[in-house]
């Protein structure tokens, strides 16, 4: 099946959910969604039923999120079955040094689907995956080991997890507050040696395809580079005496 017979078939999925929402009046729910199908998301939006809609992903700035259809006067407040399930080494000594791919290879290996599993936040010796309800037990069961490393799961609260997204501030001087000055500012290169990323298709605001170099983004707009990370647009800080602005951006680490 060709890649756009695929889209075609997930924009017609999502206007089913909808209709489901619309016409039992219950909630909702999707399946984790990658930035390319939030961004067929929000090209379908106008063509769903006349429902509401929010996105969680487990955190604010969760990059894999679900959408819930559901009715307002229904369910005014939306409960997604999201939990939180944390992976840590039962010896934190003889534990290997383990990224994202790792646990997420583990975790496909128990037979569990990717649509079922959001963003893996891999810290020093831990992790934290946002996952469904529905599989959360199993992995807490099932999984025993990442690559050489014997680990335990178990289900935290989110509240009560200690997971955080690292971050860097960083800052620079634009002539314009346009994308490719900021992913110049970000990722360290000139802006055509990175205008080729969002002319790509490699770059996304707030879940969004993005082709223009000569976009505008707004403050605390999160932006999604393919290959090379994520970013906050903070803030325009001052505009210097040559006309030149001052911006501050947050780059996840």
């Amino acid at each position: 099946m060709n890649q756009e017979k695929e889209e075609e078939l997930f924009c017609k999925r999502l206007i089913e959910l909808s209709q489901q929402a619309y016409v039992r009046g219950i909630c909702v729910y999707s399946s984790f969604l990658n930035l390319n199908e939030l961004n067929l998301f929000y090209k379908t939006i106008n063509t769903i039923s006349p429902v509401s809609y929010q996105l969680f992903g487990g955190y604010k700035e969760a990059e894999r999120r679900v959408i819930c259809f559901y009715d307002d006067d229904s369910f005014p407040n939306v409960s997604f079955p999201i939990v939180c399930v944390s992976i840590t080494p039962h010896s934190v000594k003889y534990s290997e040094a383990l990224i994202h791919r790792d646990y997420l290879g583990a975790i496909l290996n128990l037979g569990i689907e990717r649509t079922k599993i959001g963003d893996i936040l891999a810290q020093e010796k831990k992790a934290y995956v946002f996952c469904y309800k529905e599989i959360a037990s199993f992995i807490c069961e099932s999984l025993e080991r990442v690559k050489h490393t014997n680990v335990q799961a178990k289900i935290v609260d989110f509240d009560e997890s200690d997971y955080k997204i690292e971050t860097k501030v960083m800052s620079g001087t634009v002539s314009s507050v346009r994308l490719d000055s900021l992913l110049s500012i970000t990722f360290k290169a000139s802006r055509s040696s990175l205008s080729g990323l969002i002319e790509g298709g490699k770059v996304f605001v707030n879940g969004k395809l993005i082709l223009s170099n000569s976009f505008v983004p707004k403050e605390d707009d999160i932006i999604s580079v393919r290959g090379l990370g994520r970013f906050v647009f903070k803030r325009v800080e001052t505009q210097t005496k040559k006309n030149r602005y001052r911006i501050i951006v947050e780059k996840y680490i």
